[in-house]
């Protein structure tokens, strides 16, 4: 890493968003791939906590503080520059750490909306209050977003899909931590 980032304990909401890839240009500027479509997690941070390639980010001091002066869409990804990495080889040394931004910084979403990531863990019962499984991910698949979810039968782990859209998501309720669906456990 580069000398002088401080060491920094992760946040307790701490949010794994993307990976440093390479560096971008020659005055410190750093590519990132962000782990989601819409990056706004990066952007909305001035404060991004990076891991190093094969550190196990819950180690107390094994994150750093990078302070961000400007982060930007480039291509298919997002460039970046940091108070302090200055230069290439700097921004070089970076390659491969993680980056995690605080949940709490995250934007505030339009209402129906929700971060994949607060829905990781929801436990998903029907109308009639039968519980479905918790959520495991999410997937894309183009036209929708799919909920894909563990459930236990027989005692082993079986797998469930639910399309994540209105006809069949009555309520998500991130309070009472609970995904409510109109679904029927033999679906």
């Amino acid at each position: 890493m580069v000398p002088g980032l401080e060491p920094a304990d992760l946040p307790a909401d701490a949010i794994e968003v993307g990976r440093i890839l390479e560096a971008w240009g020659i005055k410190g500027w750093f590519k990132v791939l962000p782990y989601s479509a819409d990056p706004q997690a990066l952007f909305s941070s001035k404060r991004w906590f990076l891991v190093p390639t094969g550190v196990v980010p819950a180690v107390a001091g094994s994150s750093v503080l990078l302070k961000i002066v400007q982060a930007k869409t480039h291509s298919d990804g997002v460039v970046a520059c940091a108070q302090e990495v200055d230069d290439r080889n700097a921004a070089e040394s970076l390659r491969g750490a993680s980056v995690y931004v605080p949940r709490s910084s995250f934007p505030t979403l339009p209402k129906d909306e929700y971060y994949w990531t607060d829905l990781i863990g929801l436990p998903v019962v029907n109308r009639q209050g039968a519980g479905l499984g918790e959520v495991r991910e999410l997937l894309a698949t183009g036209a929708q977003t799919v909920l894909l979810m563990d459930y236990l039968q027989d005692g082993k782990v079986q797998e469930r899909m639910i399309p994540f859209v209105a006809a069949f998501v009555d309520d998500v309720d991130l309070k009472a931590r609970r995904i409510v669906v109109d679904w029927q456990p033999d679906y």
